[in-house]
C-alpha cells in the first residue's frame, strides 16, 4: 500500500497524501505548448506534486523541444502521454503503426486512446486500448468533445463505456472535460453533470481506476468535495498545481469544511494490470477515409 504522508510541515491537521508513484490523488497536467523555459520551471518548482503531464492535443507534433520537455519530465520521474486527438488523427489517416512508432520513438511508457472527436464506437476504441496494452501503460478517455453529441450520452452510456474500456486493458480511464471544461462530464455552461457522475460512482468502478479532468477550479472542488482529497484529478494548467493541492487539502474556501467521504470500490489496484478483455462483438461498421471502422453511436 502507498504510504500517506502529510505533504506539508505544519500544525494544521489536514487530509494525508500518498507520496509518488501514486495509485490516487494523481494531478495530471496539460501541456497547451508552453515556451520550453516556463515549462521547466512549472515543473521543477511543483515536481512533488505532478504524476503526468499529457502534451494536449496534437501539440507534441508540432513543438519543437518536445525531446527536452520530455528529458525534463524524466528527470522528475513524471509520467508523460500525447493528447487523445493525436491518436484519432493517426487512425483516421489509417496510420496506427505509424501512431506506435511515434510513441515509441519518443520513448512512450504512456498512451491515451480515445473517441471524442472521430467516428468510432467504443467496441472498437477498447480493441485499440488491447492492442497497445500489449506495449505501453493505456489511459483511455470516455466522453465526447461536442457538446450536443455530449450531452445526449446518458450515465448508462458513460458506465458501459468505462467498464468496456477496463475490460479492455485501460489502466485508468478519463473522463472527458476538455482543456475548456465545457464538454464530456460537464455542461456547456462549465457545471459538471452529477447525474453521470453519481452513476459511475454507483456502478462500482474503484475511483482508482478513474481519472477526472477538471481543468477549472469549480470542477475540482466538486471533485473533492464528492470523492474527497485524493480524487485523481486530469487537465490541470500547470500554474494551477499548487491551487489544486490547497483543494485537497482544505486550505482553499471551495472545500475549507469538506468532509473526507468515503466514496466507490477499489476493483484492484491501479498499479496492478487489470484482467484480460471480455470481447464485445461490434455493431455495425462504416467506412471512414482510406479504413473500415465501426460505427460510433449516434450520441
Amino acid at each position: 500500500m502507498t504510504p500517506m504522508v502529510p505533504m506539508v510541515r505544519t500544525a494544521l491537521d489536514l487530509p494525508s497524501r500518498p507520496e509518488k508513484p501514486r495509485a490516487r490523488g494523481i494531478t495530471m497536467v496539460i501541456d497547451n505548448g508552453l515556451p520550453t523555459g516556463a515549462f521547466r520551471d512549472h515543473v521543477e518548482s511543483t515536481a512533488g506534486l505532478i504524476d503526468f503531464v499529457k502534451f494536449g492535443w496534437g501539440t507534441a507534433a508540432v513543438s519543437p523541444d518536445i525531446a527536452t520537455k520530455i528529458a525534463t519530465l524524466r528527470d522528475h520521474d513524471i509520467g508523460f502521454f500525447f493528447g487523445g486527438t493525436l491518436f484519432e488523427k493517426h487512425l483516421s489517416q489509417d496510420r496506427f503503426d505509424d501512431y506506435r512508432t511515434f510513441c515509441h520513438a519518443h520513448g512512450c511508457r504512456y498512451v491515451e486512446v480515445s473517441n471524442g472527436t472521430v467516428a468510432l464506437s467504443n467496441e472498437e476504441k477498447a480493441s485499440y486500448v488491447t492492442k497497445l496494452a500489449a506495449e505501453f501503460t493505456v489511459l483511455s478517455e470516455v466522453g465526447l468533445k461536442d457538446t450536443a453529441r455530449s450531452e445526449r450520452m446518458g450515465t448508462g452510456d458513460w458506465v458501459q463505456c468505462i467498464l468496456q474500456d477496463l475490460d479492455a486493458g485501460a489502466h485508468l480511464v478519463i473522463t472527458e472535460a476538455r482543456e475548456s471544461g465545457r464538454s464530456g462530464i460537464c455542461h456547456a455552461d462549465g457545471k459538471l453533470r452529477a447525474d453521470v457522475l453519481d452513476g459511475i460512482l454507483d456502478s462500482g468502478v474503484g475511483t482508482d481506476r478513474l481519472l477526472f479532468e477538471a481543468p477549472t477550479k469549480d470542477l475540482q472542488a466538486s471533485f473533492i468535495r464528492r470523492i474527497g482529497p485524493n480524487v485523481n484529478l486530469g487537465n490541470v494548467a500547470p500554474g494551477d498545481v499548487i491551487g489544486v493541492e490547497t483543494l485537497r487539502l482544505g486550505l482553499r474556501s471551495d472545500t475549507f469544511a469538506a468532509p473526507v467521504p468515503s466514496i466507490g470500490r477499489a476493483v484492484k489496484p491501479a498499479t496492478e494490470p487489470p484482467a484480460g478483455p471480455r470481447r464485445v462483438p461490434s455493431r455495425g461498421a462504416r467506412t471512414m477515409g482510406a479504413r473500415h471502422l465501426a460505427a460510433a453511436p449516434d450520441f
